[in-house]
C-alpha cells in the first residue's frame, strides 16, 4: 500500500512539474502573463488589420469596436504593469484611429468603391507599429 501511495505521489509531482504548476516563480508567472498578452495582442492586431483590407463598408466599425473591448480587457487585466498597460493603450489608440477611416466608409457594400489605399495602410501599419511595442514591452521585462 505504501508502494502506491508513494508511486501515486510521485506521478503527481511529476505532473505537477511538466506542466509548470509546481515550478513557476513570479517572474515566470510575469514572463509568462507578458507571452499571454503579446499573443492577445498580435492576434488582435492582425484580426484589425485583416478586417481593414478585407471591409470596404461600415461594418468595419463594429469589428474594430470589438477588437478594442478585448484590448481594454487586457488592459484593466494587466493595471498592475504599468508599461505594459500603456503599450496596449498605445494599441488601443490606433484602432480608433481606424474607427476614424472607417466612418469614411460607405454603409452598405458597394462594388464601384474604392477605398483609400494610403488610408488603409496607414491605419494598418499604425496598428501594427503599436503592437511590436507590446513586445518590446515583454522582451524587456
Amino acid at each position: 500500500m505504501q508502494k502506491i501511495i508513494t508511486t501515486s505521489a510521485l506521478l503527481f509531482a511529476g505532473a505537477l512539474l511538466f506542466t509548470g504548476c509546481a515550478t513557476s516563480t513570479s517572474d515566470n508567472a510575469s514572463a509568462d502573463n507578458c507571452e499571454v498578452v503579446r499573443v492577445a495582442v498580435r492576434d488582435i492586431s492582425n484580426g484589425a488589420q485583416n478586417a481593414i483590407a478585407s471591409t470596404t463598408d461600415q461594418s468595419l466599425t463594429a469589428k474594430l469596436e470589438d477588437y478594442s473591448k478585448r484590448l481594454d480587457e487586457l488592459a484593466a487585466d494587466n493595471a498592475d504593469n504599468a508599461d505594459l498597460t500603456k503599450a496596449i493603450e498605445g494599441v488601443q489608440d490606433k484602432i480608433t484611429a481606424a474607427e476614424d477611416y472607417a466612418a469614411t466608409l460607405p454603409a452598405e457594400a458597394d462594388e464601384e468603391f474604392v477605398p483609400d489605399a494610403d488610408a488603409q495602410a496607414t491605419a494598418s501599419g499604425d496598428i501594427q507599429t503599436a503592437a511590436v511595442t507590446v513586445t518590446e514591452v515583454c522582451t524587456a521585462e
